[in-house]
């Protein structure tokens, strides 16, 4: 009886301590979001009819507290590119891979935002819906059960949230949206609705919204999650890969590290004339950092030698986008990077413009970017 007595004491003590905790992140004063970030405008082409433009944000864990939050924060993105001309004819938009990601974060308590670690914000996350958390992480069976529980978790409502801010901004645009890509728990689309599973495996998803704000009821997933990842999402087949039918052109859309994988490639349903690569690429710096090989299977095509030999950024030219895109068949590609990030998980890259002459690189900046390739007629 003593023993069950102090057990249950301790318990009582433990969650004491978690509903402190909580009301601390809840009630402490929450600091204003930063300033905006300058946007850098980068042109390739003559003006025509038809763009294929890459938005990379810079973004902070404040764009994420609510849905209208991250609208906000992406909009200067897509008036840029208006404010140029690109949006006045057909016109695709591509945001960066894990851009509805942190729409897990939305509408929780002001330390979320204010935290200096994505850890700390996990936390603080976890706390706000305590037992359902826990009970879903006991329930995952992915390696890491805490990032799984809470994607798990907060699935349905970050569902909601991305498509709402990316069907609006593709219907106030008119555009054709790539909306980067979300973590979901076995995501599809009914009804013209993106819907959840939350006891079927976790997936990164990225979701195409065309200029009426219209659905897709095609998702993308992602074949080859990389070892941070795979801890937690699930790894897709690589076909069969849809194409998408937009005002400029069919539409192939893969994420980040599976441009580097001819199999996905492959897998594409039909004959692509654009390709899309929402990417994300950490931590700060690495681009010209020496590249230390494939994380995901190294293709057969892929000279091993390269390894060391090239630093980041030359490996993605030499064996993503823009050396796939013509065996694909495409006239055109671009690989947009997020920018600015939340948290400590820290950014890196330079927007690939790939076309039948060559590769091209947006700018390097730490700040926002707005890159439009301008495209030749129909």
């Amino acid at each position: 009886m003593a023993a069950a007595r102090a057990s249950l004491f301790a318990l009582l003590a433990l969650a004491g301590f978690l509903v402190f905790v909580w009301g601390v992140w809840r009630l402490s004063p929450q600091q204003p979001p930063p300033e905006p970030p300058a946007i850098t405008l980068t042109q390739f082409g003559a003006p025509g009819e038809r763009a294929l433009i890459a938005a990379e944000p810079a973004l902070t864990a404040f764009d994420y507290r609510s849905a209208a939050a991250l609208e906000a924060a992406l909009s200067p993105y897509l008036e840029a590119a208006r404010a140029a001309g690109a949006l006045d004819g057909a016109a695709v938009v591509v945001f960066p891979e894990h851009a509805g990601t942190w729409l897990a974060a939305a509408h929780a308590q002001s330390g979320v935002y204010r935290a200096s670690s994505l850890d700390d914000a996990m936390t603080a996350l976890a706390l706000t819906r305590p037992v359902e958390t826990l009970v879903s992480a006991t329930r995952s069976r992915e390696p890491d059960r805490a990032a799984a529980g809470l994607f798990r978790t907060r699935g349905e409502a970050m569902a909601r949230d991305y498509q709402a801010v990316f069907a609006s901004l593709a219907r106030r645009f008119e555009v054709t949206v790539v909306a980067g890509s979300i973590v979901l728990p076995d995501p599809a689309v009914a009804n013209g609705r993106l819907q959840v599973n939350p006891s079927g495996p976790i997936y990164n998803v990225s979701a195409v919204f065309g200029p009426d704000g219209a659905l897709h009821p095609e998702l993308v997933r992602k074949v080859y999650p990389i070892p941070s990842e795979a801890v937690f999402t699930a790894a897709a087949p690589a076909s069969p890969q849809p194409v998408f039918d937009t005002p400029a052109g069919a539409l192939g859309v893969l994420i980040c590290a599976d441009s580097w994988h001819p199999d996905v490639y492959d897998g594409l349903a039909r004959r692509p004339d654009l390709i899309a690569v929402p990417a994300y690429l950490q931590p700060s710096g690495v681009w010209d950092a020496p590249w230390g090989g494939y994380v995901t299977p190294w293709p057969d095509d892929a000279p091993r030698e390269h390894a060391g030999a090239l630093t980041e950024g030359e490996a993605w030219i030499a064996h993503s986008l823009p050396r796939r895109l013509t065996a694909a068949g495409a006239e055109a590609g671009v690989t947009a990077f997020l920018r600015g990030a939340p948290w400590d998980l820290g950014a890196d890259g330079q927007a690939l413009i790939a076309t039948s002459d060559g590769v091209r690189l947006g700018p390097r900046t730490d700040e926002g970017a707005v890159v439009v390739l301008w495209l030749e007629g129909d």
